[in-house]
């Protein structure tokens, strides 16, 4: 972690995008004194470029990287933080009731707007899309999220490493595993802490179990957004089974409170493995069979390709991460170099027609559920014991964790002092794909956005937090 001045920060930023890393995140520390930039090396190690504010301003990098758009809005909003250069600053977190300070200006013949939400029909969080549009085409989208903020982050200041992880673990129950792992490691690359095989064994069961359920559930709402019920509540029954296996193994549908700083408490016997490996082969073949129908069913088929279309080139510019990135054909995936969870053999699948669309965002997902029942069945293969880690590596103050979440890359940052949190940040693969939704509903049909929106399926809590 290196603390630059404004313009060192800046060319270390640049250079690094040249030699090929990726960026991550960016966040406020110190009350807002210090910004710091997350960057992955093509080796698969994370990178933090630091700089100092000055009169409480940093030089902005969103013209080198337009992913940071949404954290440095976010650090302006809750750390007053000013970006030199990055205009309109228009409010993320802090809801400005002036429209046209957080919307795009649209200008034109017969253009108008149609604003959706924060209430919503479905049982879903709450989030607001403006829409701009002339006739049913939709020139642009604002999307405004955090209407739920619960400032997590903030609150788990002060806190104990250990308390850390209930603040985190709670930032979303679709992500609780994924979520809770990313800042587990962050704290244990902090107190120079190694997992043992057995503990990346069980941690790496429990995120595949996640994605499992978590796919099903994307599958369904992809049926559902083109009307198809017969899919949805196929789709959505594996779902609930995909749960109660969960629960069965862990105590909780969602996964809650099963990943810990420092191990795993996570103890299956034989029986109880063999009965998780019946229900997911079961899971499995059902999903099959349900699979071949949709692929069949042509009307269903006729709404998915060209709409809402994220190509490998807006990949890169917008940082999209995930499933919509390996649907693009850009082979991105956290599990290909992780060095803490077991993928020792993993392979990053992209689909045979990958254009970017909800066609291939939907057969992205298809194969990465078969893909991670099958990594769980091969991690099913005897009982599974609670396990710890072991000191194996220098201490620092400051720890980063990277886990492929069923939404993409999740990163988060502990920065400590002893064993008290001095600043957690976040960053989920939900909060880096938001932007990218809206980029994916231009040019498109104002009744196709509904499709558009549930072929991401992204978690309004996992921004909200």
């Amino acid at each position: 972690m290196t603390l630059h001045d404004s313009a060192r920060y800046r060319e270390a930023v640049r250079s690094a995008l040249v030699d090929g890393d990726r960026f991550l995140g960016l966040h406020a520390s110190d009350g807002g004194s210090v910004v710091r930039a997350a960057l992955l090396t093509l080796g698969g190690d994370v990178r933090l470029e630091s700089v100092r504010t000055e009169g409480g301003s940093a030089p902005t990098i969103v013209d080198l990287v337009p992913a940071a758009g949404w954290d440095e809005r976010e650090a302006h909003d809750l750390y007053g933080v000013r970006f030199d250069g990055h205009e309109p600053m228009r409010p993320l977190v802090d809801h400005d009731l002036v429209l046209s300070h957080w919307t795009v200006p649209v200008r034109g013949d017969d253009a108008y707007q149609v604003a959706v939400g924060p209430i919503h029909a479905g049982v879903i969080e709450s989030g607001h899309f403006r829409f701009h549009v002339v006739g049913d085409r939709i020139l642009h989208l604002d999307a405004r999220l955090f209407y739920k903020h619960r400032g997590l982050e903030r609150a788990a200041e002060g806190a104990t490493l250990a308390e850390g992880a209930r603040y985190v673990g709670r930032a979303c129950a679709a992500c609780a595993v994924a979520n809770g792992l990313a800042y587990a490691h962050a704290c244990e690359e902090s107190l120079g802490l190694e997992p043992s095989p057995e503990l990346a064994r069980a941690r790496t069961l429990l995120l595949e179990l996640e994605r499992v359920w978590s796919h099903l559930n994307d599958i369904a709402a992809v049926c559902a957004g083109v009307g198809l019920a017969a899919g949805n509540t196929l789709f959505a029954a594996l779902t609930e089974r995909a749960r109660r296996l969960n629960a069965r193994l862990s105590g909780h549908r969602f996964l809650f409170g099963v990943v810990a700083v420092g191990g795993s408490a996570l103890d299956l016997d034989a029986r109880q493995v063999g009965a998780a490996r019946d229900e997911l082969e079961a899971i499995g073949r059902e999903a099959a069979r349900g699979w071949r129908e949709l692929q069949f069913s042509a009307s269903f088929q006729d709404r998915l390709p060209d709409i809402g279309v994220v190509g490998a080139d807006d990949v890169e510019r917008l940082g999209t991460v995930g499933p919509a990135a390996r649907a693009a054909g850009v082979s991105l995936d956290a599990r290909s170099t992780s060095t803490r969870l077991a993928y020792a053999d993993f392979e990053c699948q992209v689909p045979e027609r990958a254009d970017g669309d909800v066609r291939a965002r939907l057969e992205q997902r298809a194969l990465e559920l078969e893909q991670s029942r099958e990594i769980a069945l091969g991690l099913l293969d005897g009982p599974v014991r609670p396990a710890a880690a072991a000191t194996g590596a220098t201490e620092a103050p400051v720890g980063v964790g990277l886990v492929e979440s069923a939404r993409g890359a999740t990163v988060c940052v502990v920065e400590r002092h002893g064993d008290r949190l001095e600043r957690v940040r976040l960053r989920t693969g939900s909060y880096a794909n938001w932007p990218s939704v809206a980029y994916a509903a231009t040019d498109n049909l104002l009744p196709d956005f509904p499709l558009i929106n549930k072929s991401f399926e992204l978690c309004y809590a996992c921004a909200d937090r």
